[in-house]
């Protein structure tokens, strides 16, 4: 019997579809992908670039590739459900590492965008980051959309057939936040895995919006992993322990050590380090009083190879993410004992420093 591991991918080749769903009720219309275990036929063509789909999340800014083959033939397979949230400016596509892993291992999963909020909104002018009123239309839309996606995969409109008893959630940042809110609600959500969430409080805004729209009263009793980075420049590690103490439990929280906000992204370097270059070029229009916190942020961030690899951060989401699944949804014994372990230990087995809270 093979020992079980949840770090390297799976044995299924990955396929991935892409919809566009209206919620009449709200009348509102997203894109949503969707990433699936396909069948042998496909073995290998998921990783060679020749045959892995593409995308171009901002026109004109060049296409990526993800370890998945477009409209590939589906297992007949009745499979578990994870329904991904993306951060605040974020795109429905932003973590096809951990996506196509979770499919790998015999998941689906599927990411909406939440239009208005996206990379390509953000670009525009449209959302702007600091507005109030743009934070406060998506803490109730957002929740909607999750709850719309798992409506719409359980009524067929994917093609795949998914086990109604086996629905988890993810999300980053954001989408974080939205996870949880999303469990407030929904009592479809068996288990969930927010990767460094907004709505944490901490001492220089204990009034926050995102952390008091948590109450945290959540409509089942929900597992939680929490995965978070201890040098957080968005969200700093204070508010993940305020999440933390919050949280009504069973839960954890694993802290990723030397990472900031956007190693749970694809393209970990390219994503901070663009990030510290638009802060940059934003600190040089602002008048003395405003760029002085800009700065002080950039002065606390380290350039991206000062930082844990990406390679790193994904092996350990993609791992923990799927053991916690696994124990939680398939309640495989080997996913509980580990997840019951010392998963420090376990961590630093595949050379990756961690803290529990």
């Amino acid at each position: 019997m093979s020992k079980y591991d949840p770090f390297n991918r799976g044995p299924q080749p990955v396929g991935t579809r892409q919809f566009s769903w209206t919620d009449e009720a709200r009348n509102h219309t997203m894109p949503v992908d969707v990433w699936y275990p396909a069948t042998e036929n496909y073995q290998g063509q998921d990783l060679t670039p020749e045959t892995q789909a593409s995308f171009e999340m901002i026109p004109g800014m060049g296409m990526t590739l993800q370890q998945a083959v477009e409209n590939a033939d589906p297992r007949s397979d009745c499979s578990p459900l994870i329904v991904f949230s993306h951060g605040f400016g974020g795109e429905r596509r932003q973590s096809t590492f951990l996506y196509t892993h979770l499919a790998s291992h015999g998941y689906v999963v599927a990411s909406m965008d939440h239009v208005g909020n996206t990379t390509a909104d953000m670009l525009s002018g449209e959302g702007a980051a600091g507005d109030a009123d743009v934070i406060d239309r998506f803490i109730q839309s957002r929740p909607l959309d999750a709850s719309f996606v798992i409506d719409a995969m359980l009524s067929g409109q994917s093609g795949l057939d998914i086990d109604s008893e086996r629905i988890g959630m993810a999300g980053h940042s954001f989408g974080g936040w939205t996870t949880l809110k999303t469990l407030e609600n929904d009592a479809r959500i068996k288990a969930a895995l927010p990767l460094a969430p907004a709505g944490g409080m901490t001492r220089l805004d204990p009034t926050n919006v995102m952390a008091t729209s948590l109450n945290f009263q959540f409509k089942r009793s929900v597992p939680t992993l929490l995965i978070v980075a201890d040098l957080d420049s968005i969200l700093p590690l204070e508010g993940m322990q305020d999440l933390h103490t919050r949280h009504p439990g069973p839960r954890s929280t694993v802290v990723l050590q030397n990472a900031d906000h956007f190693h749970f992204n694809d393209a970990i370097e390219q994503t901070h380090d663009g990030y510290q270059m638009m802060l940059a070029g934003m600190a040089e229009g602002m008048e003395a009083e405003a760029r002085q916190g800009l700065e002080e942020m950039l002065a606390k961030m380290k350039p991206s190879s000062e930082l844990v690899p990406g390679d790193q951060a994904y092996r350990l989401i993609n791992g923990l993410g799927l053991a916690h699944f696994d124990a939680e949804l398939r309640e495989d014994p080997s996913a509980i004992a580990m997840m019951r372990s010392n998963l420090v230990e376990t961590a630093a087995d595949q050379g990756i420093l961690i803290e529990v809270l």
